[in-house]
């Protein structure tokens, strides 16, 4: 009787994954889930988030995990296909593996809970990071929201369906910023696409020219990365420009 239930218990099991591997298109989604599922590790890719590099000695101090606790981490998120290694002689950097991966995570946070905040430099991070932060390589946050709204409304952007277009004359406004418009459609990326924003639960522009754009204000010296995390500040000669635009953080 026992054998004939550990078989059936079997049958049971190999159907459910038979049924999982067709409703998944034979994508390990779990083998992905199990990667984040740890908190360090979670924490290491979220320290990648802004398209940087890092070394592993500033990814295990992000962590919060011991150097030797952080390289056994990485191993596993190179396994995974999660991040990449840049070796430079003896010095290796790790990054995201590709865009696509901050796409995932990014829709992973839209449907994670809050997370409980204990001290004041905790609340502080989530502040600035729900304000403005790189999502990737593009802006995201109520600054990213709101700068692509603002350009939506002046007619500089047109939103289509998962995507923006951009007008004649947005074009000229958006080269008047420094953003290579051309250059942006010639890349192999996505032109425009719609990226939609995890904390503002609204759509900001990602792809290439998200890209550019941000790279722009960034070279204009409007915005500059905030030491530590992701987050981005405005400068005090980015705020009157913004507002210019019909950006407005407070």
């Amino acid at each position: 009787m026992l054998a004939e239930a550990s078989i059936r218990h079997a049958e049971v099991v190999a159907g459910s994954l038979r049924a999982q591997r067709r409703l998944l298109g034979d994508a390990d989604v779990a083998g992905v889930a199990a990667l984040l599922a740890d908190p360090a590790r979670a924490a290491i890719v979220d320290a990648l988030m802004d398209g940087g590099t890092l070394r592993a000695g500033e990814l295990a101090r992000r962590a919060g995990i011991a150097p030797s606790t952080a390289s056994g981490h990485l191993a596993r998120l190179l396994a995974g296909g999660l991040v990449a290694c840049d070796r430079r002689g003896r010095e290796r950097r790790y990054q995201l593996a590709s865009a696509a991966v901050a796409e995932g995570i990014e829709a992973l946070a839209r449907l994670a809970r809050p997370v409980e905040v204990r001290s004041l430099r905790g609340a502080d991070r989530g502040t600035a990071i729900r304000t403005a932060r790189t999502c990737y390589d593009h802006l995201a946050g109520r600054l990213g929201v709101s700068l692509t709204e603002a350009l939506v409304e002046q007619g500089v952007l047109l939103a289509r369906d998962s995507a923006y277009e951009v007008t004649t004359a947005g074009e000229l406004t958006l080269g008047r910023l420094g953003v290579d418009v051309a250059a942006a459609r010639a890349s192999r990326r996505s032109f425009a696409r719609a990226c939609l924003d995890w904390s503002e639960r609204r759509p900001h522009v990602a792809g290439a020219l998200g890209a550019a754009l941000a790279d722009a204000l960034m070279a204009r010296g409007w915005i500059t990365r905030r030491p530590g995390d992701r987050g981005l500040l405005v400068t005090a000669t980015g705020t009157p420009e913004l507002r210019r635009l019909g950006v407005e953080l407070l």
